[in-house]
């Protein structure tokens, strides 16, 4: 088995030892393998319409400023006044 080494923030190390008490596992390892196996499951089974990917775009949706400082890009690096 190969050895993966990560370095956490005291909230992941306080979430692991939450984890671990309500499932009753005893080690760190076997906890991380447990959530990223439930994890890789849940998104096998995510609708490819619910997935994250399905985001990606998602900004354009929104509404364009009605009135923008810059007509277009060029004009953002220009500084605005054309030159």
């Amino acid at each position: 088995m190969s050895q993966i080494n990560l370095h956490v923030k005291p909230e992941f190390e306080r979430d692991l030892t939450r984890f671990m008490r309500l499932r009753g596992l005893r080690t760190k390892s076997e906890a991380i393998r447990l959530a990223v196996r439930e994890g890789l499951e849940r998104a096998r089974a995510t609708p490819a319409g619910k997935s994250f990917s399905s985001w990606a775009g998602a900004g354009l949706a929104v509404a364009l400023n009605p009135a923008p400082r810059f007509e277009s890009d060029d004009d953002l690096w220009r500084g605005g006044d054309g030159s």
